[in-house]
């Protein structure tokens, strides 16, 4: 792919992103990690009300959205800091899920309300904060601030009750210091088999 970062760093910063969406076309779409038949059953039994509100944190041009929207999902807000990308979601689902809503934003600073949200969605955007050159066992403090913003933001924007669900391949020692709040359960699943991916459950 033309669009590929020289660099892994490159991922967590909006410039790149930006670049990669004015070449990509509008048509072109890219999931990380797993695809929605991959999680559906799993996505079902955690958001069993189609009804809820729910926030696709970094939604990039990956088919997830629109493939719960046709589960029958249609109350989606997609959010990603690329305006490029957002308009061209916007105009691409525009006639297909008209329901949804595209927002530029960045996950560190939503522009929501409190409690406005049932359900948030991270399907690889904090691992994209997470590139930088370094230790991951010591990671810089730039990206310790980065990921605990966006969960500090995502915990502010869920209604009590609320549900934080996360798709990495970052293993737990790795990622539990973001996702372990007080006054929320954390819950880990491991999927795959060969090669193992984590979903992260925060409940508020």
């Amino acid at each position: 792919m033309e669009s590929l970062p020289e660099k892994n760093e490159e991922y967590g910063t909006k410039e790149y992103w930006d670049r990669r969406y004015t070449v990509e076309s509008e048509d072109f779409s890219f999931d990380w990690f797993k695809s929605y038949r991959d999680v559906a059953d799993i996505m079902r039994e955690l958001i069993p009300d189609k009804s809820s509100k729910i926030l696709m944190l970094g939604c990039g041009n990956s088919t997830l959205s629109q493939d719960m929207y046709d589960d029958g999902y249609k109350n989606i807000v997609n959010i990603d800091y690329s305006g490029i990308l957002i308009e061209k979601m916007r105009h691409k689902h525009g006639q297909t899920a008209p329901e949804m809503e595209w927002h530029e934003m960045d996950i560190r600073d939503l522009k929501f309300e409190t409690d406005s949200f049932d359900v948030a969605i991270d399907k690889g955007t904090m691992d994209a904060m997470m590139t930088a050159k370094a230790d991951v066992w010591d990671p810089p403090e730039d990206v310790v601030r980065n990921c605990n913003r966006e969960v500090d933001e995502v915990l502010r924007v869920l209604r009590p009750g609320g549900i934080f669900i996360y798709l990495t391949f970052g293993q737990p020692h790795f990622r539990r210091r973001y996702l372990d709040r007080p006054n929320t359960t954390l819950e880990i699943r491991k999927l795959g088999e060969a090669f193992h991916y984590y979903l992260y459950i925060v409940r508020t």
